[in-house]
C-alpha cells in the first residue's frame, strides 16, 4: 500500500501532499489519521484541545460496527442498553436495545481520535487560523506564529466555519439549530429522549461515565437562546436533577432541508468540507458523529486514490440520500398527526402495546434502521402493529373487568 502511494506521489503532480485540516474534532482527526498513515504531510489546526460540546455523546451501534476502534479503545465511556422515549403528551416507553450504545464525553472522544491521528504522523497545531489566501496548491494560512502553507485544505470546523462564505454559499438561519446543555454530576444506565408539544427538536438526558449530559436542541429561527435555556432548566427539574453550579454549554448545529442538501457545495478545487462543516447532520435526530467519520473516510479514500475531485460524488452516492430522505420526514415527524393525535404521541402510544413498533423505534434509535427504507418497513409492519395493539388493548380491558369483578 505504501509503495503504491509513494509511486503516486512521485508520478502524479496533482496529488496533494501537504494537507491542512482546520478543526481537530472527530471529522478532522479521523481524516488526519488516514491521510498521515497513507504518507501525506498533515497538520491539524485546533485552537481548543480540551473542549466539550452540548450533545449527548451517544455513538450508535451502527457507528460502532463501522468504526470498531471506538468500542475497543481503553477510555471512559458508559454503555447503555435502555432508552426511555417520552412523547409530547408525557407518555413514556422504555426500549431495550439489542446492542449497547456508547455514551462518550466529547472531550474524551476528541482526544482519542486526535491521539490516533498524531500516532499516525499528523502534527497537531494548537493555533487558530485567522485568514486564508492563495489558491489550490499554494494556500497560505495566517496564524499567530506567521504564515503556514498547504497544497490542500480540509474544513472540519463545525457549523461555525468562519471561512464558509469564502469557499461556498453561507447558511441561512433556517439551516441551523441551537443546542444547549448542562453537564450535571451523576450517572445511570438509562438514556432519555423527550419530545415536546409544538417543538421541532427534543430534550435529552444521556448518562456519561461520571455525569449527565442534559440538553435541548431546536431550530435557530424558532426561539431565542434565553427561552430555550429556561425550557431546558424546567425539564431538568422535572427529571429530578439539579443544574445549579453545573457547567453550561451552547453550540450551533446544521439542520438542512432537502433542497439545501441537494444544492450544497462541500468541495472544490484544492479544498473540501467534512462533518458538521459540510452540514452532514441528521435533520430528525441531530446526530452527526457517524457522518463526520464517514465523510472523513470518503475524502481520505479520494485523496489517496489521487482523485480528490470524486469526494463529492462519493458522498452523494453514499450517505447523502439518507440525509435527504430524513429531511423529508422531519416536518411530519415533529408536526404530523395520525389517528386524531400528534404522530409522536401515537408512535409512543402504539409502542406500549406493540412489540413490532418497539422494534422499529429501537432500531431507529440504535441507527440500524435507515430512512430510505423506513416507509416500506412501517407499511409492511402496520398490520402487525395494529393487530398487536388491538389484542393487547382488548386483553387489558378484560383484565380490568376481571379485577373489577373480583373487587
Amino acid at each position: 500500500m505504501r509503495k503504491r502511494l509513494s509511486a503516486l506521489h512521485t508520478t502524479l503532480s496533482k496529488t496533494p501532499n501537504s494537507i491542512a485540516i482546520l478543526g481537530g474534532g472527530p471529522a478532522g482527526a479521523r481524516a488526519g489519521e488516514l491521510l498521515a498513515h497513507a504518507g501525506h504531510r498533515v497538520r491539524i489546526y485546533e485552537e481548543k484541545l480540551d473542549w466539550e460540546k452540548p450533545c449527548g455523546g451517544g455513538v450508535t451501534n451502527k457507528a460502532l460496527a463501522e468504526f470498531p476502534f471506538l468500542a475497543e479503545a481503553v477510555v471512559e465511556r458508559n454503555w447503555i442498553k435502555t432508552c426511555e422515549l417520552v412523547s409530547p403528551a408525557g407518555r413514556r416507553i422504555s426500549l431495550q436495545l439489542n446492542d449497547a450504545i456508547a455514551i462518550f464525553s466529547r472531550r474524551i472522544l476528541n482526544n482519542l481520535l486526535r491521539d490516533r491521528a498524531q500516532n499516525a504522523g499528523a502534527i497537531i497545531v494548537n493555533q487558530r487560523v485567522t485568514a486564508i489566501s492563495g489558491e489550490p496548491g499554494v494556500w497560505q494560512l495566517s496564524t499567530r506564529e506567521g504564515p503556514q502553507f498547504a497544497d490542500y485544505l480540509v474544513f472540519a470546523t463545525g457549523a461555525r466555519n468562519p471561512f464558509r462564505a469564502q469557499f461556498t454559499q453561507p447558511w441561512r438561519p433556517s439551516d441551523l439549530m441551537t443546542a444547549i446543555g448542562y453537564y450535571i454530576p451523576g450517572s445511570s444506565r438509562v438514556a432519555t429522549v423527550r419530545f415536546l408539544p409544538n417543538f421541532e427538536g427534543y430534550f435529552w438526558l444521556f448518562p456519561r461515565s461520571d455525569h449527565y449530559s442534559a440538553g435541548i436542541c431546536g431550530k435557530l429561527e424558532s426561539q431565542t437562546t434565553a427561552d430555550l435555556r429556561r425550557l431546558l432548566e424546567r425539564l431538568i427539574r422535572e427529571e429530578g436533577l439539579d443544574y445549579q453550579n453545573s457547567t453550561f454549554y451552547g453550540h450551533v448545529l446544521p439542520n438542512l432541508n432537502g433542497s439545501s442538501f441537494q444544492n450544497a457545495t462541500f468541495s472544490g478545487e484544492g479544498w473540501a468540507m467534512l462533518g458538521d462543516a459540510a452540514g452532514f447532520v441528521d435533520p430528525v435526530t441531530g446526530e452527526g458523529l457517524h457522518y463526520a467519520l464517514r465523510s472523513a473516510d470518503l475524502l481520505a479514500r479520494a485523496i489517496v486514490d489521487n482523485r480528490p475531485e470524486t469526494y463529492a460524488s462519493a458522498v452523494r452516492s453514499d450517505f447523502l440520500p439518507e440525509l435527504i430522505t430524513a429531511s423529508s420526514y422531519a416536518n411530519r415527524f415533529y408536526h404530523g398527526s395520525f389517528c386524531g393525535g400528534a404522530l409522536l404521541d401515537r408512535m409512543i402510544q402504539m409502542a406500549a402495546y406493540s412489540a413490532e413498533m418497539r422494534t422499529i423505534l429501537r432500531d431507529l434509535f440504535a441507527g440500524s434502521q435507515g430512512y430510505t427504507d423506513l416507509r416500506q418497513r412501517v407499511g409492511g409492519s402496520l398490520p402487525t402493529i395494529l393487530r398487536e395493539c388491538g389484542s393487547n388493548l382488548l386483553w387489558r380491558g378484560v383484565e380490568t373487568n376481571l379485577s373489577s369483578s373480583s373487587a
